[in-house]
Parts: C-alpha cells; sequence; structure tokens
C-alpha cells in the first residue's frame, strides 16, 4: 500500500471519529475540570449561595449583585494557602478576583448543600 493511501485512510478515519465525538458531545456541558482551583470553584458555583450579613451589605456599598460573585466564581483563584480545607463538616475557602477594577477577596464556607459567602473585602 503507497504512502498516499495510507495517509488517505487514516485521514477518513481520524475525520469520522471526530464528527462521532462532536456529535455525541456537541450537546453537553462538557468540562475539563482538572486544577484543584477549577474543581472547587465549580463546586462552589453549583450550589445554593447564602451571603453573611457583612457580605451583603459590602455588596451594597460597592454596587456588587450576585452575577458578579458568579463571575468572580468563574475567573476567581483559590488562596489554598489562606483556606482551611482539613474541617471535616464545612470547609473554608479563599477566594481572590478582580472585578470591575476592584481586588476582591471571599471567604466562602462549602458544606454540602450550601456555600455560605461569610466575609467579603474589597480594595480599590
Amino acid at each position: 500500500m503507497k504512502l498516499a493511501q495510507r495517509l488517505f485512510y487514516y485521514l477518513g478515519g481520524f475525520g469520522i471519529g471526530l464528527i462521532l465525538l462532536f456529535f455525541f458531545l456537541g450537546g453537553k456541558k462538557a468540562s475539563c475540570d482538572y486544577t484543584p482551583t477549577a474543581r472547587v470553584l465549580k463546586n462552589i458555583r453549583i450550589k445554593k449561595r447564602e451571603f453573611s450579613k457583612q457580605a451583603s451589605e459590602i455588596m451594597q456599598e460597592h454596587k456588587i449583585d450576585t452575577a458578579d460573585i458568579s463571575s468572580l466564581l468563574k475567573i476567581g483563584d483559590v488562596n489554598f494557602s489562606k483556606s482551611n480545607t482539613k474541617l471535616d463538616s464545612c470547609k473554608v475557602y479563599h477566594i481572590e478576583g478582580l472585578l470591575k477594577e476592584k481586588n476582591i477577596t471571599m471567604h466562602v464556607e462549602n458544606c454540602n448543600a450550601v456555600a455560605k459567602i461569610k466575609i467579603l473585602t474589597i480594595v480599590q
């Protein structure tokens, strides 16, 4: 078999495989969250969120809404050295990020069914 025929068969099979892959995975929300930060942020994003009184007051003062918090949970960074992940019931994560040209830090208590945003700090 000539090299051109081998290449043709290889590329034909590869193309059919790509088409099948896009067909089966195209409509699904498949994601590749492999880093620890991405897994933690995704876990917090999918849960119901509750805000402490302090966090709600800071949000009202700086005109930040829950959509901004959601976007911070997509682009933010988890600082594991300041987080407490050794707890059994609810782990506490320190999340940092830049939103509307403001440095925002959150302390989120991540429980089984709910994520509680306890402390919210904004530095301009």
